[in-house]
């Protein structure tokens, strides 16, 4: 099913298709925790920018892998591309203009990335 999303302002638009029942993760690691992100990883395939882009700013941290966009004029990150999944795109759910029927929210541990983060790879595949 396609899913329009977007940040707060409406600046940046973007299309995900999202499978049936997806699984969504809840991390627990700071920006995560602090953003309030909830991670729907999906093939870079699936996604689509449809506006905005000129209005995103990049924030990289650590290892630089993960590539955090975020909108230049609200601050809303509706989506990044994760260091588990460099080959895929992380969708905010909470960006979503309609939340996806039958998700799944499972808990991450984000605190503890190195041990756990082999359990998303599949994602993007």
């Amino acid at each position: 099913m396609i899913h329009a999303g977007g940040c707060h302002c409406g600046a940046v638009r973007f299309e995900v298709d999202v499978p049936d029942s997806p699984e969504v993760e809840d991390c627990n690691c700071a920006i995560c925790r602090m953003s309030g992100f909830l991670h729907l990883i999906v093939p870079a395939a699936s996604f689509r920018l449809l506006q905005g882009e000129a209005a995103l700013s990049l924030y990289t941290f650590n290892t630089g892998v993960a590539k955090h966009y975020f909108c230049s004029i609200c601050g809303i990150k509706p989506f990044y591309i994760p260091r588990s999944n460099p080959d895929g795109v992380d969708v905010n759910v909470r960006c979503l203009d309609k939340t996806p029927e039958g998700m799944r929210i499972t808990p991450f541990d984000g605190r503890n990335w190195e041990a756990h983060a082999h359990t998303l790879m599949h994602k993007s595949k």
